[in-house]
């Protein structure tokens, strides 16, 4: 019999406990952002897709084709491509696909590249039903943005 009102005294004070933690966050300000009203502001360590940088002056991609990114990827989601012009000693990046329905976030990407070509987007608001959507040429959006 002493066990069954241990256990109720044990059980009222948890629900004691429990409703004062309760009642103390009633009463702490609301931390909830009301999203398709307000905007959110991403902060600078925000992990969106990868997205290529351009060198200031010519405007074309960092990227001098190694394809670390690539190799370094566990996911498999980078495709390089590049060519090797005429009288040129380095390759041209001709093709950086990323297919961001298989990646990670996982930032080994942008890690093992050395020449300071890609880093993280600041994209946050992604919403499709085609998968098509999710697969980024990031060259052609490079040109865009320039």
């Amino acid at each position: 019999m002493s066990d069954y009102w241990s256990d109720v005294i044990n059980g009222t004070r948890s629900l004691v406990i429990g409703m004062n933690i309760t009642v103390r966050e009633l009463f702490k300000p609301v931390i909830t952002e009301q999203y398709p009203h307000f905007v959110p502001v991403m902060t600078p360590r925000f992990r969106g897709h990868i997205e290529l940088i351009g060198n200031e002056e010519t405007g074309l991609p960092n990227c001098v084709v190694c394809g670390m990114c690539q190799r370094a990827c566990p996911s498999s989601c980078i495709t390089v491509a590049g060519e090797k012009p005429e009288g040129s000693k380095k390759k041209v990046l001709t093709k950086y696909i990323l297919d961001f329905t298989k990646c990670s976030l996982c930032g080994s990407c942008v890690e093992s590249c050395n020449f300071n070509a890609i880093k993280f987007s600041h994209d946050y608001n992604l919403a499709s039903t085609r998968k098509e959507d999710y697969i980024f040429d990031l060259v052609k959006r490079l040109e865009e943005q320039s």
